[in-house]
């Protein structure tokens, strides 16, 4: 029989097994979210999105569709793939930082208002900018973490590593 130290030793090994595997959850949701929103912009057409852009009097908006749209995309198949996550990080998070300061900040904290439910269906009102923290704080964490095993920075990490020696 197990003492409670043994037993906690134990729970202890397991967790730090575990704990390499803590940030692919993160990175597959992230990777995955800034993948749907690129191609959600760039299925209805860049320019449909450079004009809501120009409507926000956001500067050169159809260089910024363009710029937002393959941040998205590329940004996002990056985190998705675990690749060069720590150098992606930075343009996502400024494109995060610039929709809240452009759409999502006059609406408040909140992501979800719910206005009336019409028909078995919520109408919600605009979005507020807690989905663009969680964005970042996740963004943030996957940047300052080490690369879960499952990924390609990690590859390249044991791949230099190995060259190395």
């Amino acid at each position: 029989m197990k003492t409670n130290a043994e037993s906690l030793f134990s729970w202890n090994s397991q967790q730090a097994g575990l704990a390499r595997y803590a940030t692919l959850p993160l990175r597959l949701i992230v990777g995955y979210g800034f993948v749907e929103h690129g191609w959600a912009k760039w299925s209805r057409g860049p320019d449909t999105f450079a004009a809501i852009l120009h409507a926000l009097g956001v500067p050169a908006p159809h260089l910024m569709a363009w710029l937002t749209i393959a941040t998205e995309v590329l940004g996002g198949m990056a985190i998705l793939l675990g690749a060069f996550v720590s150098l992606v990080s930075i343009p996502a998070m400024i494109l995060l930082i610039v929709a809240i300061v452009t759409v999502h900040l006059p609406y408040g904290f909140s992501s979800i208002k719910l206005l009336s439910v019409t028909g078995g269906r919520a109408q919600l009102g605009p979005p507020g900018y807690e989905c663009d923290l969680l964005y970042i704080a996740c963004i943030l964490t996957l940047a300052l973490s080490p690369p879960s095993p499952w990924s390609i920075d990690a590859y390249r990490l044991r791949k230099d590593r190995d060259a190395l020696a």
